[in-house]
């Protein structure tokens, strides 16, 4: 078992609700896309599978490890087993890419081995390696504060590919690529989750990569789980109901709202869905 979520509630300090009684199982090697509207909990269930915030209910158990029982040395251990890639990554804007990428995995080496990294690197070839299949291999020495948003995340991406996690979490992750890139980035997710049967957890805003990408899509709003399917079986009415809350478009990736239209007698798929490019 990659993670199970037992009524998982969390309730902020200034007293608002966040999630509700959310139950969630994923078995290892599994792919799973979390869509919703704005303000869904997306990122906070996304913070609660990393481990970086307690929930306020329910029961958590991680790489089958309850977190909140274990010592603090046991616990960053178990964060070094957990790939994040932010929406927008936390990278010091001085600092070279090379090190960035490095910094994926500070927590599994020797303290010594960590502090040396960051004067020189101590591997040029893997953050190289990792970077080309982003199509960022040129900028391996770029500093951060030279490199676009969409770059950025890239980078961010990279990192958690040298890290090698046993579990892989996206928090929107292609939010600031354009509709190529994106496909690029989430194929490399794919296919890194895929090769080493390790498991990928992605919230996304635009519907199409996740139905396009995901096998098991998971509708979240107002804190809570709607639906849990297969994306071959996340209908027009599905969707409709899930973002009846926003203006009655879907979010996709080229930005273009696709219009849903009026409700149909029999539940189609709402979006054409172009199989994934193949990975090489």
């Amino acid at each position: 078992m990659s993670f199970e979520l037992e009524r998982i509630g969390v309730i902020h300090a200034n007293g608002q609700r966040a999630l509700r009684a959310v139950a969630l199982i994923a078995k290892r090697g599994e792919r799973l896309a979390i869509i919703g509207p704005s303000g869904a909990g997306k990122s906070t269930l996304l913070r609660v599978l990393a481990t970086s915030m307690r929930p306020t209910e329910g029961r958590v158990s991680v790489l089958e490890r309850n977190p909140w029982q274990l010592a603090r040395a046991e616990l960053k251990r178990l964060r070094s087993r957990i790939g994040v890639v932010h929406q927008a990554p936390p990278l010091p804007p001085r600092q070279r890419a090379i090190t960035a990428v490095i910094a994926g995995r500070l927590g599994q080496w020797p303290w010594w081995k960590s502090a040396l990294s960051l004067l020189y690197p101590a591997d040029i070839a893997g953050p190289r390696e990792q970077l080309a299949r982003l199509d960022l291999a040129d900028r391996l020495f770029e500093r951060c504060d030279q490199l676009s948003g969409g770059q950025l995340q890239r980078v961010g991406v990279a990192r958690v590919l040298y890290q090698r996690p046993d579990l892989l979490l996206a928090d929107e992750p292609v939010s600031a690529m354009d509709p190529a890139l994106a496909d690029l980035t989430v194929s490399q997710l794919h296919s890194e989750a895929t090769t080493r049967g390790v498991t990928l957890v992605a919230s996304l805003h635009v519907v199409d990569i996740a139905l396009r990408w995901f096998p098991r899509v998971i509708g979240l709003k107002a804190g809570e789980i709607v639906f849990d399917l297969p994306a071959a079986k996340v209908s027009d009415s599905v969707l409709r109901d899930l973002y009846a809350s926003e203006t009655g478009t879907l979010p996709t990736q080229d930005n273009q709202p696709l219009d849903i239209g009026p409700a149909a007698p029999s539940a189609k798929p709402a979006l054409k869905i172009i199989p994934p490019p193949r990975v090489i």
